[in-house]
């Protein structure tokens, strides 16, 4: 019996090695449906803030606060990084570990491009605004659902970061596989979650708040 430990050579790396084993089915399987208990807690998020995000009360009104051009072009660098992680379940499944770990470490950095974007924003907000969490229930809501999925962007990161090192390690395996699938697969979900955070909280805000 082969042991799934032991790195592979890239022609006997099966089409699909995410999915080679009961175990990977299973590792993909149960994070569909951790992505969907994600999906619902998200959608509370945004619940919350469509509900709250006329209650202002002697904060700036969304229209005056936000600044598309800086959240545009941080959603661009993060649909960039949606690109290429696809890149890099490509690499895998042609069983090139170095150009998937440099597509992975391409995605680690435009996802730090992102974060610090986003970090930027929230300290011109904070330190020359004086627009804090609790100045209002929008200034709440809008920085508990950002904030919350700028945190799933560091824990993506760090997941990625750490893969890297694992393929450096022990290569690419029907072991590592698995993980590297469902690491993209987060990361398109929050990719997908910041679209529409940009369309409903900044875009919405800037024509109707």
């Amino acid at each position: 019996m082969t042991n799934p430990h032991v790195q592979h050579a890239s022609g006997d790396l099966p089409h699909e090695p995410e999915k080679a084993t009961l175990e990977g089915r299973n590792k993909v399987l149960a994070f569909w449906l951790f992505l969907g208990g994600e999906a619902v807690l998200f959608g509370t998020l945004f619940a919350t803030f469509l509900t709250l995000r006329n209650q202002i009360a002697d904060g700036p009104s969304a229209s005056e606060l936000f600044s598309l051009p800086m959240t545009a072009a941080a959603t661009f660098i993060l649909l960039v990084s949606s690109l290429t992680s696809v890149f890099a379940i490509q690499a895998m499944h042609r069983g090139n570990k170095k150009n998937l770990q440099g597509w992975l470490a391409v995605t680690v950095l435009l996802g730090l491009a992102f974060l610090i974007l986003e970090i930027y924003e929230f300290y011109e907000y904070i330190v020359h605004e004086d627009y804090g969490m609790t100045t209002s229930a929008f200034s709440s809501a809008f920085y508990t659902l950002v904030g919350f999925h700028g945190a799933h962007v560091l824990f993506g990161i760090l997941w990625i970061s750490i893969l890297i090192g694992q393929l450096s390690k022990k290569g690419l395996t029907v072991v590592t596989a698995p993980k590297v699938y469902v690491s993209a697969m987060y990361w398109h979900f929050i990719d997908v979650v910041w679209v529409f955070i940009f369309t409903v909280v900044y875009l919405l805000g800037k024509v109707v708040g």
